[in-house]
């Protein structure tokens, strides 16, 4: 199972018995799997990219890596913003979007069985033929797969009801280090059989194996959906708003915040006018309780802004979400985005918007925020005009300021986008040494070569 490694070319087919996939070496293909989403080269090319059409692909793949100590780089769709899936020399990418199938939905059971390849929302598409849903969420699930969303354990818009990825996840089917085929979790929603292995890999970053499937948890579609939407002064007024629903006691499956600068980008970026200036904030609820916790929330607003709307037209609640999904697509027009992501305590939520913006004054860089409210999830992003030196240097700083203050508050470096390379360095603080050196000790115990995704993460 040799690979070709002098000429820079494209095999068309794989050597006979070798690949079920292409192996590309050398090239402008090659050279796209440097970087991902995030805008992170390394340097070097790829040694390799095996693009993966079965399991015994990527087994063969991993084997070939190890022999040659190349470091394995699993890959879906590339829309990664932690740097988690660039990939320079001396490694070897696996790509895995084309274990793309979904192979069992079971409407009985709420369950799903699929490829890491399959793109987010068509699993929910899928399941709601059979009346139920894939309910993490992510703002990228138009573009995103599921393997790389429980590669990084995902959040999303409805994780404040439902969960981040790692929720949904009942098994998975992991390629290890030796090549062999490990199965972890179950079918059933209950089951403490042995260490929770799934959770292991879930989150990891492809740092300890490639995931190849997945069996996950579907819920019923709600009967109902209600969207409330407030746009308010200013940001801190909106975070006091979501402050003062979530201190009603009610569960959202939805609770977004935008600032005014991320909503009139975003408003423009869809074509559409922006005729009440301001935050904005976007919740939904939904269930057979839903109308209820609707008026609840709608009053919690209405303790700060007047200008409120509550309604039950989907077609209208999807106009308000295209503008919350639209914000990061908006900004990614102005300059190269710098898209942070930190956790935080929901009630501290106001109070970091104030230094945000104390932080972007100092630096002289604009910094938009908007995420995930209902879970204390927010992300800042910092756009540098233009990419000179002295502008990325005040970028980089700015976001050390953001991790700091993250920190500050008991919260985390990152909700939901992973660590990857980018906050590696910011790692250690956030974990100490002790929790540092047991996670490096697992990795070693699985990987004792470093051979997935070296330099990445830890």
């Amino acid at each position: 199972m040799a690979l070709p490694r002098s000429p820079a070319h494209r095999i068309a087919s794989a050597p006979p018995g070798a690949f079920d996939g292409e192996v590309l070496v050398g090239g402008d293909e090659v050279e796209r799997f440097r970087t991902d989403r995030s805008g992170y080269s390394p340097e070097g090319s790829p040694e390799a990219v095996v693009r993966a059409r079965t399991v015994a692909d990527v087994q063969r793949a991993v084997v070939h890596a190890r022999e040659h100590r190349w470091t394995v780089v699993p890959r879906g769709a590339g829309t990664g913003l932690a740097g988690g899936a660039a990939a320079g020399a001396g490694s070897l990418v696996v790509d895995v979007s084309g274990l793309d199938r979904i192979l069992e939905i079971s409407a009985d059971e709420a369950i799903a069985v699929v490829e890491p390849g399959v793109i987010t929302a068509r699993l929910d598409a899928a399941a709601e033929e059979r009346g139920l849903r894939y309910a993490p969420d992510p703002a990228s699930a138009a573009i995103s797969t599921i393997g790389g969303n429980i590669a990084t354990n995902a959040g999303g818009l409805r994780c404040v009801k439902y969960g981040v990825t790692g929720d949904a996840v009942l098994g998975l089917d992991v390629v290890l280090a030796d090549g062999s085929l490990l199965h972890t979790g179950r079918r059933t929603v209950k089951g403490v059989a042995g260490l929770d292995l799934t959770s292991l890999f879930t989150g990891a970053e492809g740092t300890l194996g490639v995931i190849v499937g997945a069996t996950l948890r579907l819920q019923p579609i709600p009967r109902k959906t209600i969207t409330v939407a407030g746009w308010f002064d200013d940001v801190e007024q909106a975070a006091t708003a979501v402050s003062a629903a979530l201190a009603a006691r009610v569960r959202p499956s939805l609770l977004e915040l935008l600032d005014e600068p991320s909503v009139r980008r975003a408003e423009e970026h869809l074509g559409v006018g922006g005729a009440r200036p301001g935050a904005f904030v976007v919740a939904q609820t939904d269930g057979f309780g839903a109308a209820e916790e609707a008026e609840v929330l709608a009053d919690a607003f209405r303790l700060v802004t007047s200008r409120v709307r509550v309604g039950s037209d989907p077609h209208v609640a999807e106009e308000l979400l295209a503008v919350r999904r639209a914000a990061l697509p908006a900004l990614e027009t102005l300059g190269r985005p710098f898209i942070e992501d930190i956790a935080l305590p929901r009630t501290r939520i106001a109070e970091a918007t104030r230094r945000i913006a104390t932080i972007a004054e100092h630096h002289d860089i604009p910094i938009f925020v908007f995420g995930h409210a209902g879970d204390g999830n927010l992300h800042p992003i910092i756009v540098a005009p233009s990419e000179t030196r002295e502008v990325l240097v005040r970028a980089e700083a700015a976001a050390d300021e953001i991790f700091a203050l993250a920190l500050e508050f008991g919260g985390s470096i990152t909700g939901e986008h992973g660590i990857g390379v980018l906050k590696r360095r910011w790692l250690a603080r956030e974990l100490g040494e002790d929790a540092l050196r047991v996670q490096r000790s697992i990795r070693q115990a699985l990987d004792p070569q470093g051979l997935f995704n070296r330099g990445k993460v830890w």
